[in-house]
């Protein structure tokens, strides 16, 4: 499969022709290299070959994955749970997983007693396929958690994300991703919040989530190859 640096250099060129596709601008795309499961080491190669942003699932595993890696910007796109979220804001500059109001509760308490002055970059994530093991908002509930999300003074709300249901197929996670930016235009009329950031496609469907609107990617396999046990 090549170095990680070649597969960073093949995933930023498929990022760059499906945005050509869609008629919008490459450099408005995030790539985040998902490293779970994989040691520091490799995760640092990526960082390296030019990665800037990093994504991981756990937080106990981030933790202590970070201070091995130089410097990025570390993206939590796993669940979160209330007991783990001061470890999740000691190691995350962006957190994807806002499902319910006591855990934007929580974060909130925390920033106010341990981070004076500092806001937190979150995403709220919904539930785009109603799948009832998977977390995330359902659609018909987002608007009232984005609101809330909003109305905390040290949570930056910056968008939405998703993980449809996996199919072998990339083309049928291309409703779901659709479904999604056209949640985010109807929840950007209702509320007049900006909700920049659609994070939505992972390895094996990114560059149609590219074509249906995705500003952050999710690529793990297609950099670092299959999962470490």
């Amino acid at each position: 499969m090549g170095s990680v640096a070649d597969r960073i250099t093949e995933v930023r060129r498929s990022i760059a022709a499906a945005a050509v596709r869609s008629g919008r601008d490459p450099a408005t795309i995030t790539l985040i290299a998902v490293g779970k499961t994989h040691p520091p080491e490799r995760v640092a190669e990526a960082v390296r070959a030019g990665a800037t942003d990093l994504g991981e699932n756990r937080v106990q595993e981030a933790a202590a994955k970070r201070p091995g890696v130089p410097a990025a910007t570390w993206h939590l796109i796993g669940p979160l749970q209330r007991n783990k979220a001061a470890t999740a804001l000691e190691t995350f500059d962006v957190i994807h997983t806002i499902d319910r109001i006591e855990l934007a509760d929580r974060l909130e308490l925390l920033l106010e007693r341990d981070w004076p002055g500092r806001r937190q970059r979150v995403l709220v994530e919904v539930n785009v396929g109603d799948e009832p093991q998977k977390a995330g908002v359902l659609p018909d509930e987002a608007a009232e958690l984005v609101v809330a999300v909003a109305e905390r003074p040290r949570l930056e709300l910056v968008g939405l994300m998703a993980i449809p249901p996996f199919e072998d197929d990339p083309e049928a996670s291309r409703p779901h991703f659709r479904a999604l930016r056209e949640l985010r235009d109807r929840l950007r009329d209702q509320t007049a919040l900006d909700l920049a950031q659609l994070s939505m496609g992972m390895s094996h469907d990114y560059e149609v989530a590219i074509e249906e609107g995705a500003t952050m990617v999710r690529v793990g396999t297609a950099i670092f190859g299959p999962r470490e046990a």
